[in-house]
């Protein structure tokens, strides 16, 4: 088992590191002086000079590259001067003399327009984000599985064709279009009905610092992104259920008398989620990286929101961060389904 997990960690290690080039590369083509964007348009060329050396970018591509790559990892060498020491707020391993082996957080450099550190900027949005996401995975696999269940059980009936084209058109359907419609009759049109509105935060601020979470900003956006999976999980559930009501120990089941809900929720839904705990394991991270554009329409400040507003200010450490960040959650959540499958089934382990 800790050689297959070790495995998928290496495999986890060599994704990041592809990520990390692409990304770094990529955003080095885009037209734009980063130098020009923290200084403003009216700075001197002596400022921008030390802008360019404090950030690297004075030196060969692949010069800023291993410079970027030292950044991110977490082990590495670095000049022991007071300036690193505030830089990367490292933790002393091994004195090398000038140098010293530092034990430190991964540095995502800090942003063009505020000159926060990215990392801290990303992660006080990620909460926002990460109830949104799990609010509406929670609201798609509920109903996806009812839905699903409903439909498997009235094959061919209108009911199960009514439900099946609601499915095809929620797949189909963008979630930023899907977005617009939803906060214009929910959160306008039959807001006074209702009780939600256009746009909304997690938290309301008072005016003397304090905080309250505010669930009810929730449910639109949480609705809005959960669509796609719940369309999903609905066909999965129906699928997966017509094929288990098919099978012989269903039928002795009720050639035995078993009651109809008892054989249906006892023996087939149980066995008919397999292949639904398989996209639901794998929908969070998506959830996360798809919530940019629903949070943008609810004015929902999260992750997603901060990497749009960097994306249309050309603020390229916040852009090439959250990317990295979301890489690292879609490879840590895989990394946890597959070491699960294989705690369930030896078989994953040994193929």
């Amino acid at each position: 088992m800790l050689k297959f997990i070790g495995r998928r960690l290496g495999y986890g290690l060599l994704v990041m590191m592809g990520v990390t080039v692409i990304v770094f590369f990529l955003f080095h083509l885009l037209p734009g002086d980063p130098a020009r964007m923290v200084a403003g348009k009216r700075s001197d060329i002596t400022t921008i000079e030390a802008i360019n050396k404090e950030f690297g970018l004075d030196k060969p591509l692949p010069v800023q590259f291993y410079l970027y790559l030292k950044d991110l990892s977490p082990i590495s060498i670095h000049e022991d001067t007071p300036q690193n020491q505030d830089k990367y707020e490292y933790t002393e391993l091994i004195n090398l003399g000038d140098d010293v082996l530092v034990l430190k957080a991964p540095y995502l450099r800090r942003s063009f327009q505020t000159n926060k550190r990215v990392g801290e900027l990303l992660m006080e949005n990620l909460e926002p984000t990460i109830w949104l996401a799990l609010a509406a995975m929670a609201f798609a696999t509920i109903f996806g599985i009812a839905i699903g269940v409903i439909s498997a059980v009235n094959q061919h009936k209108f009911l199960d064709n009514f439900l099946v084209a609601g499915s095809v058109l929620g797949i189909s359907l963008p979630s930023f279009v899907a977005a617009i419609i939803i906060s214009m009759i929910f959160g306008y049109y039959l807001a006074d009905w209702t009780g939600l509105g256009l746009t909304g935060q997690l938290y309301d601020y008072s005016p003397f610092g304090g905080k309250t979470l505010n669930l009810k900003n929730l449910v639109l956006p949480a609705f809005t992104l959960g669509i796609r999976p719940l369309a999903i999980i609905m066909q999965l559930t129906r699928s997966s259920m017509l094929d288990v009501l098919k099978q012989d120990y269903i039928r002795t089941a009720y050639s035995k008398g078993l009651p109809y809900k008892k054989v249906l929720i006892k023996h087939a839904l149980k066995n008919a989620l397999n292949p639904v705990i398989t996209a639901v394991s794998g929908w969070l991270a998506s959830l996360m990286a798809g919530a940019f554009f629903v949070e943008l329409v609810f004015d929902w400040k999260g992750f997603g929101y901060v990497t749009i507003k960097a994306v249309e200010s050309l603020d390229f450490p916040v852009v090439m961060g959250a990317v990295l960040i979301i890489a690292l959650i879609f490879v840590f959540v895989n990394i946890l389904v597959d070491a699960l499958y294989a705690l369930i089934d030896p078989r994953v382990r040994i193929s």
